[in-house]
């Protein structure tokens, strides 16, 4: 696992191009334009007049004393990049970690949410284009 960090996104009327890497490589991952507006929401902490699904899904996570642990950005092939979401919940002295498949730009956004780290498969990582500034 190599982590990554989240550099900058980049918006249009017909997509979200969101970017992350290493020093050394970056890459990019596309979304619908409405992914990246809520995500640019949650980055400058901005007004919202009701709640986003990523704030339904934190309140329900912290009703069951559910915390997100990390991202994995498990898999590509082609362009479309395939994430898992790393979840802790703990009762008592136990702990219990449950990994669930997710879109990449629904687990970045709780990455931003909780701050939790975001890592990149070294395979993926290789395989994948990268994007030059």
């Amino acid at each position: 696992m190599v982590p990554i960090t989240f550099n900058k996104i980049m918006q249009s009327h017909a997509y979200t191009v969101i970017i992350l890497g290493t020093d050394e490589k970056r890459f990019a991952i596309y979304a619908d334009p409405q992914v990246g507006r809520n995500m640019q929401l949650y980055l400058t902490e901005g007004h919202k007049q009701r709640p986003y699904t990523h704030d339904l899904l934190k309140s329900i996570l912290s009703g069951f004393e559910i915390t997100p642990v990390q991202v994995v950005i498990q898999d590509v092939e082609d362009t479309i990049y395939f994430a898992r979401l790393f979840l802790e919940q703990k009762r008592g002295e136990q702990s219990t970690i449950v990994e669930i498949d997710a879109r990449p730009s629904d687990c970045i956004t709780l990455a931003f949410l909780y701050h939790i780290p975001i890592y990149c498969r070294k395979e993926v990582l290789e395989k994948a284009i990268a994007v030059e500034e």
